[in-house]
């Protein structure tokens, strides 16, 4: 998709000094059931995209942005899609299957979605809502914080998601950063009714497992095993991270019944919007001491610890 210049926003009819704000259009804790994978691209050069905030959580000609959840197996929870603010639902689409880039028609890259028109000029559009979920109509008007339908996989998206899109007078607007601010600094104002932070990278999902999983395991949310065995032919700590960026360190911890288990930095060679890292070690001996397993994968940038997360499994 071509990006869209910067003028358009600096065109836009001051934004921020409207009344038009918005409620977090996904029913869930950000930063524990939920992330922002991606926010609107603010760089107009083809090929080239950055955030509001000048980082790397965005692509070549994002308009919208993503809160999305860690992994696939949470599209088990039903998420709640909501509308963000009160209007009056102009369009919807539903009966896209749920099933990634592969599975939906030319021209709907939205997937099953809703479009709700504001007052002033403002509409809200919500993409990649599951298959049947969607329970509102044409016509019909909304109160901010109404179920519009739930969380889904359809469209052209690779991970479970609702991309929201803002516009006024049909130009895409950045909640995060209304008046088209570039640069990098935190904006003076923004759309949200209750602020939400920016937060440009962190760990999504901590397991052990007996062996390094497969990336599309760990991304599943299948990679995790409950329990070891004393004969497992291996215990192996893994940290799935988003918004990583050359440099990053993952550390991943192990601890034991008999202390200390393992210690490993892992230097990240490359910007990526999602990566995972795992360490272990193999079995040796016997057995495994029998016992919790304690382990802790931290996300280092420039050497500040910027997310952590701790997983404990029993081996018996």
């Amino acid at each position: 998709m071509r990006a869209i210049p910067i003028v358009l926003f600096a065109l836009a009819a001051d934004p921020a000094a409207s009344d038009f704000l918005l409620r977090q259009p996904i029913d869930c804790v950000l930063g524990e059931t939920c992330y922002i994978q991606n926010y609107l691209d603010h760089n107009s050069a083809q090929g080239k995209a950055q955030d509001f905030r000048c980082g790397g959580l965005a692509y070549d000609g994002h308009m919208g942005t993503d809160f999305a959840l860690p992994t696939l197996s949470d599209l088990e929870n039903r998420v709640t899609v909501l509308a963000a603010a009160s209007g009056v639902v102009t369009h919807i689409r539903d009966g896209v299957t749920d099933g990634g880039t592969d599975q939906f028609p030319a021209g709907q890259d939205c997937g099953n979605g809703v479009l709700i028109t504001h007052e002033d000029g403002w509409e809200t559009q919500y993409c990649h809502m599951r298959m049947g979920s969607v329970q509102v109509a044409p016509g019909e008007r909304v109160e901010a914080g109404a179920a519009l339908g739930e969380v889904g996989l359809s469209g052209n998206t690779q991970f479970p998601h609702v991309h929201l899109s803002v516009r006024k007078d049909g130009q895409p607007i950045d909640p995060f950063a209304p008046q088209g601010d570039d640069d990098c600094r935190v904006p003076n104002q923004t759309l949200w009714e209750t602020p939400i932070d920016y937060v440009a990278g962190g760990l999504l999902t901590v397991g052990f497992s007996d062996v390094v999983p497969e990336f599309d395991d760990v991304q599943a949310g299948t990679a995790e095993r409950s329990v070891l065995t004393q004969k497992a032919d291996a215990i192996v700590l893994f940290g799935h991270a988003f918004g990583s960026r050359k440099g990053d360190i993952l550390r991943l911890e192990i601890s034991g019944p008999q202390g200390t288990f393992l210690t490993e930095d892992l230097v990240l060679d490359k910007q990526q919007a999602q990566v995972y890292r795992a360490a272990g070690r193999r079995l040796t001996l016997p057995n495994w001491p029998v016992g919790p397993y304690r382990g802790h994968v931290t996300m280092i940038r420039d050497g500040q610890a910027i997310s952590r997360k701790s997983v404990t499994i029993t081996v018996e």
